[in-house]
C-alpha cells in the first residue's frame, strides 16, 4: 500500500474520480480518494484495507467494489452514501489516496511496481504537499461520535478512537 498525499483542485468531481477510475484500471490497483481532514494517519487507512481485504476474502463485504470497501471501514460505518463524507469533493482540497496492489499484496515485485506507477500517475494529478497531518480534530470527532467525555476517559488519542470505530464495524455487522 502506497498514500499520494497532496492538494487536489477538482472542478468536476466525476472527471477526477473518472482520472482515478482509469489510473486503478491501467494498473491493476485499488486506487480510493479521501478528504485529508478525515484522516488521523497512516494506520487508519492500513487498517481500513487490511478489514476491506478480510471480508472480500471471507465474502462478507458491503460492497462489490474493494475501494468502496476500504472507504466503509476507514469511515467506520456500513452505510455507503455516510461513508462517501470521507471522500473528495468539489474545490481546492488537502487529499491522502491509498494506492493498493489488487492482489492484496505488496510483496511481490509486479505488485510494487503497479504500485509505484499508480502513485506517479495519481501524483501527477495533485500539487505535491504533506497532508496527512492536515486532520480536522472537531470534524473527525463530530464523524465519528467521540465526545469529549471518551477521550477524558481513556489514555489513548483520537487516533487511537477512530482505529477502534474502524476495528469495530466488523463486530457491529
Amino acid at each position: 500500500m502506497r498514500l499520494v498525499e497532496g492538494t487536489a483542485t477538482v472542478g468536476d468531481l466525476d472527471a477526477f474520480l473518472g482520472d482515478l477510475t482509469r489510473i486503478g484500471d491501467d494498473t491493476g490497483c485499488t486506487v480510493q480518494a479521501f478528504d485529508a481532514r478525515y484522516v488521523v494517519d497512516r494506520t487508519h487507512l492500513a487498517r481500513a484495507l487490511a478489514l476491506a481485504d478480510r471480508a472480500f476474502e471471507r465474502g462478507e463485504n458491503v460492497a462489490r467494489d474493494r475501494g468502496v470497501e476500504v472507504m466503509l471501514y476507514a469511515a467506520g460505518r456500513r452505510q455507503i452514501d455516510r461513508a462517501l463524507t470521507m471522500g473528495v469533493s468539489e474545490g481546492e482540497r488537502a487529499v491522502v489516496v491509498l494506492v493498493a496492489a489488487e492482489d492484496g499484496s505488496d510483496e511481490t515485485a509486479a505488485a510494487a511496481a503497479a504500485e509505484a506507477a499508480a502513485a506517479d500517475a495519481v501524483g501527477d494529478l495533485l500539487d505535491p504537499a504533506s497532508t496527512l497531518g492536515a486532520v480536522d480534530e472537531a470534524l473527525v470527532c463530530d464523524y465519528f461520535d467521540v465526545r469529549e467525555r471518551e477521550l477524558t476517559a481513556t489514555a489513548g488519542t483520537l487516533a487511537d478512537v477512530v482505529h477502534e470505530r474502524v476495528a469495530l464495524l466488523d463486530v457491529r455487522k
